[in-house]
């Protein structure tokens, strides 16, 4: 799957009024650091209970869905992160019309601690954080990604 366009001055613009808030310095790492920046910046606003500025989230959410695809490539599997962005993956059976058989939905905090390994995929589905439904609707074998 192709990664989405990079709109590097606008991200960087939003990190860094993101790290302002924080009283953090301006990011100024290598640009293709950058998503992986947005994504511990966004994980340590929620950790500090704030909430993340739109642009930044949205980017580090669609990074780590992206990823998600990339590495379990298919169309068997619908992931949802409202109100940012969702993927279809997993190899299997592909859908074509309608709601997917297999759909995971998530919150977007929910979302990048899953994937980055902070929070298992039992302790989020026992959580209630996590609506899977479907048979293939499991993604803890492809999580956290790597």
């Amino acid at each position: 799957m192709a990664s989405r366009k990079l709109d590097v001055e606008k991200l960087r613009a939003a990190l860094d009024s993101q790290l302002s808030e924080l009283g953090e310095h301006p990011y100024d790492g290598p640009v293709p650091e950058l998503p992986d920046a947005a994504v511990q910046v966004v994980l340590r606003v929620y950790g500090k209970g704030l909430r993340p500025e739109r642009d930044v989230a949205r980017f580090a959410v669609r990074h780590l869905l992206d990823r998600l695809a990339a590495s379990a490539p298919g169309r068997t599997v619908e992931v949802r992160v409202p109100p940012y962005a969702a993927v279809q993956c997993v190899a299997g059976p592909r859908h074509t019309r309608g709601t997917p058989p297999n759909v995971v939905e998530t919150d977007p905090r929910t979302w990048l601690e899953l994937a980055t390994g902070r929070l298992t995929w039992d302790d989020a589905m026992n959580a209630g954080k996590i609506s899977a439904s479907g048979t293939r609707a499991d993604l803890s074998d492809h999580l956290p990604l790597r």
